[in-house]
């Protein structure tokens, strides 16, 4: 049986099935493992783990603590609560052809965000209007319909991560902090800073930023350099804002202090350093990576909000969700009616019961002609086709992106 507990109810003899702490890192080379001594905890302790889930049947059970699926229950039910129903004042055809227009900016800006990157690493100077053109045209995209180009950046390959991922922050940061009523200035600025906020791992080398499994600890040592690596570069080769570079320099700080490279504390970070690390984890949880597979959208809101207990701004979190919504456009879903669908639209009556455009009957596990269903309006006839998880889309050979 798989366990949740809590960091001071860890003892000898545990066995740990998987250490909560994503991002953070943990002292040991693979991810599950028995504790054998006291030594082995005193390790997890230096690295500001809260919480971690223990499989009782390979090591100690500890009695007190929930299982997982009832650790699980607790958070979806605060999760689900933060569902607000949404006034939708766009065109139902708006998401569509702004599709259209997102998809051409991403191609090109894909291009030109792996050519700066390159010449990063080669030495060269950033081209600093290129930079600007690319948030310019993202901004623009973004205040048409902020879910196209949101919902299209997160689908990447492992290969092109590291440049894709920084325009997915980008883009996120820009939708996030209009949300936040950020004014103009501040929205270019986080955007700006969101494409380079990774501009540091242009130094560090490829054996180790393309590694498939876990680091050991001094190739997570070389990995954090990183943050100040892109702070350096920033500084000594643009002429960006301050608050441009507090992206970079604070998007891997945790509030507890457990964060790094300066281990700063609450409001010792920038109010766009704690925007960034909540939307830099997001996209890497809900990512493809060389090592790991992505999570749903819905799982990785789930977790961002376990993880908001100490190490990120509550408050933010909970904006965040409710701003991307608890099943973001383009989420895979399972219906209680056996059909598997597309998140094609927000609902309404709130983001639990979104528009789906069904494309699998799960029952009989073939496609089917596709066809919409409003949740918010079945909700009112009856729970039949109620959501009840979310599927991989490799799982069932569909591309979401083809259905919006």
């Amino acid at each position: 049986m798989i366990k949740k507990i809590r960091i001071d109810q860890v003892v000898a003899g545990v066995y740990v099935h998987d250490f909560n702490c994503g991002w953070l890192h943990h002292p040991f080379l693979v991810n599950r493992i028995k504790l054998n001594t006291d030594k082995d905890v005193e390790k997890i302790l230096k690295y500001g783990i809260r919480e971690l889930y223990i499989d009782t049947e390979k090591g100690l059970d500890i009695d007190a603590a929930p299982t997982k699926q009832e650790a699980d229950s607790e958070i979806q039910t605060e999760v689900d609560q933060l569902s607000m129903p949404t006034a939708n004042s766009e065109q139902p055809s708006r998401l569509s052809e702004e599709i259209t227009r997102a998809k051409k900016l991403i191609t090109e800006a894909k291009r030109t965000t792996q050519r700066l990157m390159g010449d990063v690493k080669l030495g060269k100077q950033i081209e600093m209007h290129q930079v600007e053109k690319i948030v310019e045209q993202m901004t623009e995209s973004v205040l048409n319909n902020k879910d196209a180009l949101v919902s299209l950046l997160r689908i990447k390959t492992a290969d092109e991560y590291t440049y894709t991922h920084s325009l997915a922050v980008s883009a996120l940061c820009i939708s996030f902090a209009r949300q936040l009523d950020f004014d103009a200035d501040q929205i270019r600025q986080i955007g700006v800073g969101g494409l380079l906020h990774d501009i540091g791992k242009m130094k560090v080398p490829g054996e180790i930023l393309n590694k498939p499994g876990p680091l050991t600890e001094k190739e997570f040592e070389i990995m954090k350099t990183h943050v100040k690596e892109g702070d350096r570069i920033l500084n000594e080769s643009t002429n960006l804002d301050a608050a441009c570079i507090c992206v970079t320099a604070h998007h891997h700080e945790r509030l507890d202090g457990t964060g790094y490279p300066e281990g700063l504390k609450g409001d010792q970070i920038s109010l766009f350093g704690q925007v960034a690390a909540i939307v830099d984890i997001y996209d890497a949880l809900s990512s493809e990576r060389c090592y790991k597979v992505a999570m749903s959208p819905h799982a990785a809101l789930r977790k961002i909000f376990e993880w908001s207990q100490g190490y990120l701004n509550r408050n933010l979190v909970e904006k965040f969700i409710a701003h991307v919504g608890i099943y973001p456009i383009g989420t895979l879903v399972r219906l209680k009616s056996g059909y598997i669908g597309v998140v094609i639209d927000h609902g309404e009556k709130g983001s639990l019961t979104p528009v789906v455009r069904a494309v699998c009957d799960a029952v009989q596990r073939r496609p089917i002609k596709p066809f919409v269903i409003d949740l918010g309006i079945q909700r009112q006839i009856g729970n039949e086709h109620d959501i009840v998880g979310c599927e991989a889309p490799e799982k069932w050979h569909v591309k979401p992106e083809q259905y919006f």
